[in-house]
C-alpha cells in the first residue's frame, strides 16, 4: 500500500487507479473524502474517470489505511491542507485536478487558494466554505461515539447526511465504510471541525471551479453556497434535486459525470 510521510510521525495512504493509454500524457485527478470516510468513498467515480486520467484517492491522515491517530492529536486544518500539497508534489507533474466531498471539498478550496500552482481545476462536491455552524452538533456526536461507538453515531446521523432516497443496502454500505474509522481519530477531528472557515480565501482561487450542491443540503442552502461560490472568479454552481448533503454519495453517477465533463472534456 503506498504511504507518504507528510509530517514527522504522520503518513497518508493513497490509491491509484489508472486505465489510461500508457503512451499518452494524461492528467491526474486527486480526490479528497469527507468526515469518517476514506478514498473508498469515491469508488463509483473511478470507472468514469480512470480511462482518461490517473485517479488518486487519498486517505486523509487518521482515516482509511492511513494510521489512526490518538484522541489528543493536535488537529489543525492547515496541516490537512499541507498533507494534500505534499501528496500533489510527490505525485509529480505541475498540477492536478482536485475534487473533494464534504470537508474534503473545504480542504480542496483551501488548497487551491493557498497553492494555486498545484491545482489546475477544482470540483467541490457538497463541501461548505465554512463549518462553524457544526458547533452545535459536534459535542453530541463526540459524546455518542464515546458512549455507544462509531457505528451507532453513523447509523443515527446518516439520515441527514445521505437523504431519503438511498436504499437500505446503500445505507448499510456507507455505514460499514464509515464505521471503520477509529473513535480516537474522530474525537480530535470533531473538535477541529467547527473552527474551519475558508470563506475569506475563496476569492483567491485561480483554478476554474465547479461547485455541486443539493436543494436540501443540511450544510447550507443553495443560496448560501452561491454567496461564496460567486466570489470564485471562474466558477459555476450546479444544484441537484435531493435532500442529501453528501451529493457524491447520494448522486454518484450524475456527480461523476459532471466532474468528468468539467475536468476531462472541457
Amino acid at each position: 500500500m503506498p504511504l507518504l510521510e507528510t509530517a514527522p510521525g504522520i503518513s497518508v495512504h493513497y490509491t491509484v487507479d489508472d486505465f489510461t493509454d500508457s503512451w499518452l500524457p494524461v492528467p491526474t485527478v486527486l480526490m479528497l473524502h469527507g468526515l469518517a470516510e476514506s478514498g473508498e468513498a469515491f469508488r463509483a467515480f473511478v470507472p468514469y474517470l480512470s480511462r482518461q486520467a490517473r485517479v488518486v484517492r487519498m486517505d486523509l491522515r487518521g482515516y482509511g489505511h492511513s494510521p489512526a491517530l490518538p484522541a489528543d492529536h493536535p488537529w489543525r486544518f492547515e496541516n490537512l491542507v499541507n498533507d494534500v500539497a505534499a501528496l500533489i508534489r510527490h505525485l509529480g507533474g505541475a498540477r492536478v485536478h482536485l475534487a473533494g466531498g464534504k470537508i474534503g471539498g473545504t480542504i480542496a478550496l483551501a488548497t487551491a487558494a493557498r497553492h494555486p500552482e498545484l491545482v489546475d481545476r477544482l470540483a467541490v462536491l457538497g463541501g461548505p466554505a465554512s463549518l462553524t455552524n457544526m458547533a452545535a452538533r459536534t459535542p453530541g456526536w463526540r459524546a455518542q461515539i464515546a458512549s455507544e461507538g462509531v457505528r451507532a453515531w453513523v447509523r443515527g446521523s446518516n439520515a441527514g447526511r445521505m437523504g431519503t432516497r438511498m436504499t437500505p443496502a446503500q445505507l448499510q454500505w456507507w455505514e460499514d465504510l464509515m464505521s471503520r474509522t477509529a473513535a480516537s481519530t474522530l474525537e480530535g477531528f470533531l473538535q477541529m471541525v467547527p473552527t474551519v472557515d475558508v470563506t475569506a480565501e475563496v476569492g483567491r482561487i485561480q483554478a476554474p471551479t465547479l461547485v455541486v450542491t443539493t436543494t436540501g443540503s443540511g450544510l447550507g442552502s443553495a443560496e448560501e453556497v452561491r454567496a461564496w461560490q460567486e466570489r470564485i472568479p471562474d466558477s459555476r454552481l450546479v444544484v441537484l434535486e435531493n435532500d442529501s448533503y453528501h451529493v457524491a454519495a447520494s448522486d454518484p453517477d450524475e456527480t461523476a459525470l459532471l466532474v468528468r465533463r468539467f475536468f476531462l472534456e472541457a
